[in-house]
């Protein structure tokens, strides 16, 4: 009874290792079939994750998915909130064989080895966060997250991506993503990939970010030089 109980404690311990160590950032490569070199980049943070490719030279956007996670084993689940090249999943949950070490992930299904770019540091904002309001003019003006219609940035400790999109008509409405640092109350992002304008690739942003309350606000200037004051919270579902 006790080598049972023992087993269990040991397969268990070895599933919350590996679904644990999987939380930061990965990057691998590939090459199209017109020989253009792709870059993928994969970021989870407790519960989320999203995987999107971009032209390696360029920053192009080509495709993303991502939602909630879990492992099982050497099986990682993704359940799709989100899915440019196959809207039809959104709602549906994908298995993927994945083996996992320190710092290199393959993923077997797909024929892609990660290397790992962080473990969830050192930036202050790693986690996965709902834009929850506004502040326009001195006034607070809110947002329901809770509905289908959702923009959530993914953090990791030195990668971000927001997303734009609809759980309920599996619509998208865009992405961007990249580098990003946190210091002295200053957030940086470096733009890596845009989805609705390749020319904002390689643009550096500057904002304040401060935490009150469980909430993020974020403000400076948006990448068309628009003055913004962004309210984000954490996901809790």
């Amino acid at each position: 009874m006790k080598k049972i109980i023992l087993c269990i404690i040991s397969v268990f311990s070895a599933v919350v290792v590996q679904a644990q160590s999987l939380i930061g950032a990965w990057e691998a490569t590939s090459v199209a079939k017109d020989g253009q070199a792709l870059t993928h980049v994969f970021v989870v943070v407790e519960d989320y994750q999203v995987l999107t490719t971009f032209v390696t030279a360029t920053g192009k956007f080509m495709h993303t998915n991502g939602g909630s996670w879990h492992v099982d084993g050497d099986t990682l689940y993704s359940t799709f909130e989100f899915n440019t090249l196959h809207t039809e999943q959104v709602g549906t949950t994908s298995r993927t064989n994945v083996h996992l070490t320190e710092n290199a992930l393959n993923m077997v299904d797909h024929k892609l080895t990660f290397k790992r770019l962080d473990d969830g540091t050192p930036g202050a904002l790693e986690g996965a966060w709902l834009m929850s309001g506004r502040v326009k003019d001195g006034e607070t003006q809110l947002r329901d997250t809770s509905g289908p219609r959702k923009t959530m940035k993914i953090l990791s400790g030195t990668r971000f991506q927001w997303i734009a999109y609809n759980t309920e008509t599996k619509a998208f409405m865009g992405t961007g993503g990249g580098t990003y640092t946190t210091q002295n109350g200053d957030y940086v992002e470096q733009i890596g990939f845009f989805s609705k304008d390749d020319s904002r690739v390689g643009q550096r942003l500057q904002f304040k970010y401060e935490l009150i309350d469980d909430v993020w606000h974020h403000s400076g200037l948006s990448s068309k030089g628009q003055p913004i004051h962004e309210l984000w919270r954490l996901r809790t579902e």
